[in-house]
Order: structure tokens, then C-alpha cells, then sequence
């Protein structure tokens, strides 16, 4: 399967996922707005995600992909099921042991993430609570990233990408449902995490056992090969999950100031629907055809799949950030403005969405830059980039929230993420893993005036309806979504006007086809 069917295929559940986690926090928004409520419940959900982020769907399938997609190759299936049977066996007793100690030990941990929830003791106590519930899910989730990398490995793309659906449909049945049982809405939010965790397994084990591609339990002991992985993981974990590092730091420092933790996740939560729909999406694809070509001694091939997976991102990177920059008021007026959320939440979340979108392109371009490095088994460089713009972050947040708030931690952590972006693009430069060709150049800047283009497009009809955005619900809602059906539009006639894609590929984006090694078409 190509890159760009992969990765559309991977988009397209992304996309589903996003909008079902719109959906949710919407009914979050309504039910508890921003407030303590809120506050504790994010904090709660953030520490299992942290987790799951950083080790599950980060180090451990930088790790594990490169590593199982080697024995598949070299000794075949079977022997690469039984390699990820030992390692899903060592990973449960890890998972095991970190849930006891995170939930006994959560009234001495939650200080460390949210040192500002202190001051308050009804708020710590409700977080502590919380936590305790919702943590278990890092458990599941784990282990659906193992048997995610497994499908993935074997060229099955859209039930991993689907699964994060069952989270988002839990939880809003939990709000629907389950908030009439439980002592606060937020307690009903959290048990709905711990069932979603549950759900998502189960699914998987299932899409697994019918591709005749699940893992069985054995003996944990640390083979040879397992102990390999481990050592590629460790430094996997900060090297691959820099931009999660740095939002935990957000939240720490954010949990001093009233709201700012709930500002920054409605805020965050907007930059993830083009973050997963298309760099997860083009990552997860790159990373096992990277590694095949790698392996295979296709140099010259997995330089071009690098350039394409950039132009792939960029093609939609550039005007979801424009985007995102020119509507961001309607954008946030449309989706929290209701129920518990007031106008000063919206503004407050507003300027937080412009600060976290000005690093976006750079986010989307590290998911496509860190493959080079895993498919090469280097997770240690990615590590050493990582420090640097931890470092640099928590220097900026502590010196940008005193003039600017929380705002100034997201400003923080698009600055970090620039400077690693930056740093991944010089160092794969100097190796010779990736090479920006002439088509990638040419492509990049006709796809900025095709932005520049969708941008006064969207301004002019925005300003023009303006007052529509007074109205209700609905006529808002039409309202915005007609002004982004203008500026795709706009941005689509562009993009295929001035030849900012390859024409073909885009044609051959839904027929099945083998790579044939063909160079990308320097005349288009």
C-alpha cells in the first residue's frame, strides 16, 4: 500500500476520532465549563495520556515497530508473533506494577503535577480521586498499542486508527447517562476513561484474533531480542514525546493560576484534530515502510518517501495553521461558547488556541522527522534534542507567564517545538537521511500562495457574517462551517492551479498499488 493511501486511510478514522472527540468535549464544555471541576478531571486524564503518549504510542512503537517489522522479515510471521508475545508479556507485569504504585502512592504524586491544586483541598482531593480511576487506563491502552504496532506491521491500518473512536463514544455516554449516579460530573468522566480503556482492548483483541495476528502469554522473561527493544525504548520515551513533555510542564506551572489548565487543554484539544489527522496519520504509515527501505539498503527511496511525507503534511499543515490563525474566535465561540462556558473562558481559550497553532506546522513536521531516526534504530538523538527543548521551555514558561498568563506557555511550547523541529531536519541533513529535493521546494511555496489565497478568502466572508456568529447554536455552526467550505475550496483550486501536488499520486490515492520506485515527478 503507498504512502499516501496508508496515510489516507489512517486520516480518514483519525478524522471520525477528532470529530467524535469534538463532540465530547462540547458536552464537557456545557457540563462543567472551565472551572475546579474541570480543572481536577484534566489533571486526572492528562496523567494516563501523559503515560500513553509518551511510552505507548511514542517510545514503545518507535521501538517495537522497527524491531518486530526486522523479525517478520528475517524469520517470518510465527516467529514474529512469538517475539511479540514475549514482549507483551514483559510489558503487563511493567503496567501492573506501575498501576500499584501510581494509585497507592497518588495523594504524594499529584502534588508533582498539579502543585497549585494544594492550595485548595476540596480541589486536590477530587484530583487524587479522580486520578485513582482513571490511571488503570494506561494499562489497556498499552497494550492496545502493542497489538496496534502488530497490525500495523502487517500492512492493517484502520482499526488502530479507529480505536480511539470507543474512548470518545464511552465518555459521552457517560455524560448522557452516567452523571445522574455519580457524586459530580467529573466522577462520571473518569470511570468512563477506566471503561473506555476496557472497550478499546477488547475490540482489538478481536481484530487481532480474526487476522489471526494476536499474541499469546507467556512466561515474562527478558530475552535477548526484548532487551534490544527496551534499550531502543528508553530514550524513545522523551525523544519521541518532546511536545507531551512540554504540555505536562504547562500544565504544572498552569495549575498555579485559576482555569489555565482547562484554557490550555480546549485549547490543545483543537491543534490535535490536524496533529492526528495528518501527522499520527503520515508517521504511522512512514515508520514501517522507512524501516523496510532502510533495511532493504533503499537509500535513495526512503529519502524520497521522507520528502513526500513532508509535502503530505504540509499540504494539509498549511492551511489548517493558517486556518486555525484566521478563525480562531469563531472557531472557539462555536464549539464552547454554551452551558457553563462564558465569554471570558472563550477569550482566555482563544489566545491560548493562536499561541499553541503558531507551532503546529512544526509539530507535524517532528512526527515525520522522528521516523527517520527510529527506522534507523537511533532513539538516542531524538533523546538529546528532546532535553534541549524541555530545558528551553520550562526557561520560557517561567519567564512568559508572568506578561502573558497561560498564553505564554503556549507561546513556550510552540518555540520548543519549532527548535525541535528545527534541530531533527539539521541533524538528518547532515547524515544524509533526508535531502529536501526540488520538487518538495517547489511544492511548499506554491502551496504558501495557495494559503495566502484561502486566507484573504476567509477573512473577506468572515467579516461579511459576522453577526450571524450572535445567533444560535445552529446558525453559528453553519455559519463556520460555510467560511471553511469557502476557504478549502479556495485553497484546493490553488493548490491544483499552481501544481502544488503530484497530480497522479493523488489520482491513485484510493487504487491499491505496489511501490514501484518510481522518482517523484520533478515537472509538475
Amino acid at each position: 500500500m503507498s504512502l499516501v493511501k496508508s496515510s489516507a486511510t489512517i486520516g480518514f478514522f483519525t478524522l471520525l476520532s477528532r470529530l467524535t472527540g469534538f463532540l465530547r468535549d462540547v458536552l464537557m464544555a456545557n457540563l462543567i465549563g472551565a472551572s475546579w471541576l474541570s480543572d481536577a478531571f484534566f489533571v486526572a486524564f492528562k496523567l494516563p495520556n501523559f503515560f500513553r503518549r509518551l511510552f505507548a504510542e511514542g517510545a514503545f512503537n518507535a521501538a517495537f515497530i522497527p524491531s518486530f517489522a526486522a523479525v517478520l522479515t528475517a524469520e517470518g510471521r510465527a516467529s514474529a508473533l512469538k517475539f511479540a508475545s514475549e514482549v507483551m508479556s514483559v510489558l503487563l507485569v511493567v503496567l501492573l506494577a506501575l498501576n500499584a504504585v501510581f494509585i497507592i502512592f497518588m495523594p504524594w504524586i499529584t502534588p508533582v503535577f498539579a502543585p497549585g491544586f494544594t492550595d485548595t483541598q476540596e480541589k486536590f482531593d477530587l484530583t487524587v480521586t479522580l486520578s485513582q480511576i482513571t490511571f488503570p487506563y494506561i494499562l489497556f491502552i498499552s497494550l492496545v498499542s502493542l497489538l496496534g504496532g502488530i497490525l500495523n506491521s502487517l500492512g492493517k491500518f484502520a482499526a488502530p486508527a479507529a480505536n480511539p473512536i470507543l474512548l470518545n463514544l464511552v465518555m459521552i455516554l457517560g455524560m448522557l447517562f452516567l452523571t445522574h449516579y455519580t457524586e459530580t460530573p467529573a466522577h462520571a468522566l473518569a470511570i468512563s476513561v477506566f471503561v473506555a480503556g476496557i472497550v478499546q482492548f477488547g475490540w482489538l483483541i478481536a481484530i487481532c484474533r480474526r487476522q489471526d495476528a494476536l499474541p499469546g502469554i507467556v512466561l515474562p522473561r527478558l530475552t535477548g531480542r526484548v532487551k534490544t527493544m527496551l534499550k531502543l525504548m528508553a530514550p524513545a520515551a522523551l525523544g519521541s514525546g518532546v511536545q507531551q513533555v512540554n504540555l505536562l510542564v504547562d500544565v504544572i506551572i498552569a495549575s498555579h493560576l485559576p482555569d489555565a489548565v482547562s484554557y490550555l487543554y480546549y485549547a490543545d484539544r483543537i491543534t490535535e484534530l490536524p496533529i492526528g489527522m495528518i501527522g499520527v496519520a503520515v508517521g504511522t504509515a512512514l515508520l514501517p515502510l522507512l524501516s523496510r527501505q532502510i533495511r532493504e539498503g533503499k537509500t535513495e527511496e526512503a529519502r524520497a518517501s521522507m520528502n513526500r511525507g513532508i509535502e503530505l503534511v504540509m499540504l494539509f499543515g498549511i492551511p489548517a495553521t493558517l486556518g486555525i490563525l484566521a478563525l480562531a474566535e469563531p472557531i472557539i465561540r462555536v464549539l464552547y461558547l454554551h452551558g457553563a462556558f462564558t465569554r471570558e473562558d472563550m477569550i482566555a481559550t482563544m489566545l491560548a488556541l493562536m499561541a499553541f497553532t503558531a507551532g503546529l506546522p512544526a509539530f507535524l513536521l517532528v512526527k515525520i522527522l522522528a521516523p527517520g531516526f527510529f527506522a534507523n534504530h537511533d532513539t538516542k538523538t531524538p533523546l538529546k534534542i528532546a532535553l534541549i527543548c524541555v530545558v528551553i521551555n520550562l526557561v520560557l514558561n517561567l519567564t512568559l507567564i508572568h506578561p502573558f498568563a497561560h498564553v505564554g506557555m503556549a507561546m513556550a511550547t510552540s518555540i520548543a517545538g519549532w527548535v525541535n523541529a528545527l534541530m531533527m531536519a539539521r541533524v538528518l541533513m547532515k547524515r544524509g537521511v533526508f535531502q529536501p529535493d526540488a520538487a518538495l521546494k517547489r511544492r511548499l511555496l506554491r502551496m504558501m500562495i495557495a494559503g495566502k489565497a484561502m486566507v484573504l478568502a476567509v477573512m473577506l466572508a468572515n467579516f461579511s457574517v459576522s453577526a450571524f456568529y450572535e445567533g444560535g447554536v445552529v446558525l453559528r455552526s453553519v455559519t463556520l462551517l460555510g467560511v471553511v467550505a469557502l476557504g478549502m475550496v479556495v485553497y484546493g483550486y490553488g493548490v491544483w492551479r499552481f501544481h502544488a501536488v503530484d497530480r497522479e499520486e493523488l489520482k491513485r490515492v484510493f487504487i491499491r498499488r505496489q511501490s514501484s520506485g518510481k522518482k517523484p515527478d520533478e515537472h509538475s
